[in-house]
């Protein structure tokens, strides 16, 4: 997974670089007293991005190791190579029962266990007041549809360590507290494009964890391909404060804006559960938000919008598409590089309406996919292709290889398909912008529909 997306923040304890494409590293700390705890230094290193949410350590020698990305660190008895992913919680709170709650990011990690001996997950909570050891870890370890509670090793005022015992799937922390616990979290503030004499806000509140600042990310990529041609780019402001569970936070602003909800419960449940503030101001910045305890009126985070953090810079000149790893945005690139090429070809616009619809995928276009395919080619074959899980299951009675499998899928999706609508573009219109498609993917796309416009 690298689960990134621009920005350079730091972890609780030192510098972790953010690239740009989907942010969710927790950020730096803003907590003296957690600083202050002894906690482990292990041998940082930096991960390989295998696609646009996950990553690839490649481990020479025993030891522990911590990824400078999402903070995992890794305890391995021998050279080994370890891909993981940061995973939403939307898909794994509902195993939760009782009073456990999840206290950080919960991974994807796929290597041999054998030889991983143990994993410490980074975790949100403040641990600096507990002095009685009122808080309690544990591990959610999700194995064959089932969500299983095991015990953690140990904790420290950053991480959970858990020893790797079986297998490995779906596995984070989870917590459960006596009382409603401290949690070190995020505000996240983001601008709509596109309104020249007025300014509209979304202001996110959040755990200090990967999953939270994914779902964070993903629900703005998810406003910004709405069809009411929204579109949000963050301001960066220093995001981090304390936050209490249970407690109700209020957002102000100077000038008055229109702000709403009035106020808004802070509790470890999902980015979709707990919403957003909405600002909008008709003045011109400067605007100073500030974040206070709805019952006290303490102020926990503050943070002032000047002219120039609402000053963008959108892309003008479309670029084609790459040969590289890295995938587009959207197709509206792709298409008006086709159309230039037509153009330069001496057809008109109308012509190139009038003309045959594009032809289908060939077989040998499907297999180049399908050997880019990665691990979560069940989720696509669902959430982007249109499969049943019976149509899975009747292509894994009949065969055995992965490769054969992940080409069936794009098969019976392209034989599915109405006339016309099984091309290079229906295909890369169906995959783009999922998180469990590889990079690879997309740019062999990408490929094939640079060639296509060129010949």
């Amino acid at each position: 997974m690298k689960c990134t997306e621009s920005l350079t923040y730091n972890s609780d304890t030192r510098p972790r670089a953010e690239p740009h494409t989907a942010s969710a590293e927790p950020l730096q700390s803003c907590c003296e007293k957690c600083r202050a705890l002894k906690n482990p230094k292990f041998e940082l290193v930096t991960p390989r991005k295998i696609s646009r949410d996950r990553l690839q350590l490649q481990l020479d020698a025993e030891g522990v190791y911590e990824c400078s990305d999402t903070g995992l660190v890794f305890e391995v008895s021998q050279r080994v190579k370890i891909t993981y992913c940061v995973l939403s919680w939307s898909k794994f709170s509902t195993y939760l029962t009782g009073s456990w709650k999840f206290a950080g990011p919960i991974f994807d990690v796929d290597c041999d266990p054998s030889i991983l001996k143990s994993v410490q997950f980074p975790h949100s909570l403040c641990l600096a007041a507990d002095k009685d050891n009122e808080v309690k870890f544990s591990v959610l370890h999700v194995k064959n549809s089932r969500g299983l509670i095991e015990p953690s090793a140990d904790h420290s005022g950053s991480h959970v360590r858990w020893n790797v015992s079986s297998s490995l799937s779906p596995v984070g922390p989870i917590v459960q507290t006596s009382k409603s616990a401290e949690h070190h979290g995020v505000v996240q503030v983001f601008k709509e494009v596109g309104h020249e004499n007025s300014f509209s806000f979304r202001v996110y509140l959040a755990g200090n964890n990967c999953s939270d600042i994914k779902d964070i990310r993903r629900a703005v990529r998810r406003a910004n391909n709405c069809k009411n041609n929204k579109r949000y780019i963050q301001v960066d402001k220093p995001p981090t404060c304390m936050l209490e569970e249970n407690r109700r936070y209020r957002l102000i602003s100077e000038p008055m804006g229109h702000i709403t909800p009035e106020d808004m419960l802070f509790s470890p449940v999902i980015v979709e559960v707990k919403g957003y503030f909405e600002v909008f101001f008709e003045e011109s910045p400067p605007f100073k938000l500030s974040l206070t305890d709805a019952d006290s009126g303490h102020t926990v985070w503050t943070a002032t919008i000047r002219e120039g953090d609402c000053v963008h810079h959108l892309d003008e000149n479309p670029r084609k598409p790459s040969k590289g790893r890295k995938r587009q945005s959207s197709t509206s690139e792709e298409e008006l590089c086709h159309k230039r090429s037509k153009k330069a070809r001496g057809i008109d616009e109308p012509d190139c309406n009038a003309t045959a619809a594009a032809p289908d995928l060939t077989d040998q276009q499907l297999m180049q996919v399908a050997k880019r395919m990665g691990r979560e080619w069940k989720v696509v074959a669902i959430s982007c292709l249109g499969l049943s899980k019976q149509d899975l299951e009747e292509m894994e009675a009949a065969e055995e290889s992965v490769t054969m499998l992940k080409f069936n899928m794009l098969e019976r999706w392209r034989r599915r398909q109405p006339k016309g609508k099984a091309g290079i573009q229906d295909l890369h219109k169906c995959l783009k912008d999922n998180d469990d498609v590889p990079n690879e993917v997309i740019a062999v796309l990408d490929e094939m529909l640079q060639n296509n416009s060129t010949t």
